[in-house]
């Protein structure tokens, strides 16, 4: 019987244009009725997801950072793991040629909260971010002045096959590699991705297995959703792995249940299944007794 749902946000719960559909609010009510903890697993800063889960019935936990640092939705700290900052200082040393995107990001409560050396506000790729969150970016330069800190996690973005490079690069460069971890999320579509450098053995899955441990919940009783990279651990854990319609095509041959794309509310979709399944064992289990 599934006790947890993991949701990735991007790309799963929120349609082609960022909205949370009608038919996933009303389900994961259902799902909360039901005595299902959820939890959002996103790539997204805890301020940057904020939009969303306000939109969302409560309680909610909140996996973010790819990992990185577990909240609730009023802000509260449950688990944290940063990047070391001499970890990220090698890091930016082994891609010179990518600091014109790096940025450090850091677990503060709202200025500087994202750090790049210099910000093109108008840039054509970058612009809805920087307007977005304007109020949490900083400028430093060089971007090893602003690591007083250890950061949540060093990110570098670009072009899908550009950043497959360096995501390439990053996870074969032993023994470096074992300094930290790396997720990547890529949209195709729009031809952006994202590598995140985060503290070595973090990733949303092992963040999703150390909060259901947490909460003595086993894996055969979670439920995942995603559609790109970054959430791989996270199904690869879960005891009921789904991935989006919408999904990466590396997903979708795992053989894992596939559900709607998310314009066609695909995770109010595998959440009824959930419960409907649910409901027809407790009510067989009911039967024979």
């Amino acid at each position: 019987m599934i006790r947890l749902i993991a949701l990735d946000i991007d790309g799963t719960l929120l349609d082609s244009t960022g909205h949370v559909p009608r038919e996933n609010l009303e389900a994961l009510q259902r799902a909360i009725d039901a005595g299902i903890e959820i939890v959002l697993a996103t790539g997204r800063r805890y301020d940057f997801a904020r939009p969303i889960f306000e939109q969302l019935p409560r309680p909610l936990t909140l996996i973010l950072s790819n990992g990185a640092i577990v909240k609730t939705c009023v802000g509260k700290t449950l688990m944290r793991h940063l990047l070391p900052r001499e970890v990220a200082r090698s890091v930016l040393a082994a891609f010179p040629q990518h600091r014109d995107t790096a940025a450090l990001l850091f677990d503060r409560q709202r200025e500087g909260q994202i750090v790049y050396e210099r910000v093109e506000w108008d840039h054509p790729r970058h612009a809805p971010f920087f307007t977005a969150n304007r109020p949490y970016i900083s400028e430093i330069t060089p971007l090893e002045d602003a690591l007083v800190e250890d950061p949540l996690q060093l990110m570098f973005t670009g072009g899908c096959s550009d950043m497959r490079r360096v995501f390439d690069r990053l996870r074969a460069a032993r023994p470096a590699a074992e300094d930290y971890s790396v997720a990547l999320t890529e949209y195709a579509h729009r031809d952006f991705s994202l590598v995140d450098v985060i503290r070595a053995g973090c990733s949303k899955g092992a963040a999703l297995r150390e909060w259901a441990a947490r909460r003595s919940v086993h894996p055969r009783d979670v439920m995942a959703v995603g559609d790109n990279l970054n959430d791989l651990q996270m199904l690869e854990f879960a005891g009921h792995p789904v991935v989006m319609g919408n999904g990466l095509d590396e997903l979708k041959t795992r053989g894992w249940r596939v559900t709607a794309r998310n314009d066609d509310a695909g995770v109010a979709l595998a959440i009824d299944e959930i419960l409907t399944t649910s409901s027809s064992v407790s009510a067989d289990v009911e039967r024979s007794r």
